[in-house]
């Protein structure tokens, strides 16, 4: 995996601008790019590059970018460029569709097909935040002509497979910094087979996706579930499998396949044990009862919760407390 930072501020003032639209046209297309704030230019991106898909993220003064057909011909990269936005504003105009997007949008532009990306009529100095994804036209199962009818639209990061997403890849940003070379391929697999979910849903094209591509994000779509229902003590198995429309023994098989071989009550264990644990060596929460922790975690009883807790981590949960601790590392997306 490679990871590059860059900040305006790493650039003598004058050359700032210059310097971003160089960076832009390498990261997505080459494209005419322009700003009323070219004399005191502020942008930041993490780059991470999976594969042959690229994520990266940042923040930057607002900025406009124009794909003409001229641009076009003289270079392609045939990829599709996904967006979504964390804070300010954007208008796009794109295959003949034209839209304003905000916080918790998501559309997709053609770098084969005329763009024009705008920031907001208020172009004073509100940063722009956002995570986007560039990824080749041939990575995805679904055939162009019905990409087309998606592009430039604006479609909600809010619910369903777009939350899914959305979750997904602001969590891909914020861990970017611990995840190692050897994640990549899961990675890039997990984040196609979203994206590819994503798109195919309000086409009704699901069925068109290869088995495993759906599996991967049924897969994913359950264990989001878990992780936000992980305080409720009454998460099992039954409860899951018909949260998700489907039966217990495919839930179960689902699991045995993606986690090699562990079950779903010993996920949820894990996952809940594992949460409770970083509470513990929270600073923060030194004077919170232990009992609440584990109640916080679905694991209500203290007696069960410190049996559970000394049989993962050899200690009980008082004496894990009192150890020192190094600062907290976030785990890698599922």
């Amino acid at each position: 995996m490679i990871k590059t930072v860059f900040r305006t501020s790493d650039v003598p003032a004058e050359d700032r601008f210059e310097y971003w639209r160089e960076l832009m046209s390498r990261t997505i297309a080459p494209s005419e790019i322009s700003s009323h704030h070219t004399a005191d230019f502020w942008a930041e991106q993490r780059l991470v590059e999976l594969g042959p898909v690229i994520v990266w993220s940042g923040g930057l003064l607002p900025t406009r970018y124009r794909r003409s057909p001229r641009l076009i011909r003289q270079s392609d990269p045939e990829q599709y460029h996904l967006q979504l936005l964390l804070g300010g504003e954007f208008g796009l105009d794109h295959v003949g569709r034209t839209d304003t997007y905000g916080p918790c949008d998501l559309w997709v532009s053609d770098t084969s097909r005329p763009y024009d990306v705008r920031p907001p009529r208020d172009e004073s100095r509100h940063v722009v935040t956002g995570v986007a994804v560039e990824l080749p036209k041939a990575s995805l199962p679904l055939p162009p002509d019905q990409v087309r009818q998606l592009l430039g639209r604006r479609l909600s990061g809010r619910e369903g497979s777009g939350a899914l997403l959305t979750d997904f890849l602001i969590g891909l940003d914020r861990q970017s910094g611990v995840l190692q070379p050897s994640d990549i391929p899961r990675l890039s697999r997990i984040l196609l087979d979203l994206v590819s979910v994503w798109l195919a849903q309000p086409l009704e094209a699901e069925a068109a996706l290869p088995p495993e591509t759906r599996q991967q994000a049924l897969t994913a779509q359950v264990r989001a579930f878990i992780q936000q229902n992980l305080h409720d003590p009454g998460l099992t198995p039954p409860v899951i499998a018909a949260a998700h429309h489907i039966s217990l023994s495919y839930l179960h098989r689902l699991f045995q396949q993606q986690t090699r071989g562990e079950t779903v009550a010993a996920w949820i264990r894990h996952q809940r044990l594992e949460g409770a644990r970083r509470d513990l060596a929270d600073p923060a929460r030194r004077t919170t009862p232990i009992h609440t922790i584990g109640a916080r975690w679905g694991l209500p009883r203290a007696s069960d919760f410190t049996r559970a807790f000394r049989a993962a981590y050899g200690v009980s949960p008082r004496e894990y407390r009192h150890q020192p601790h190094q600062p907290h590392q976030p785990h890698q997306p599922e």
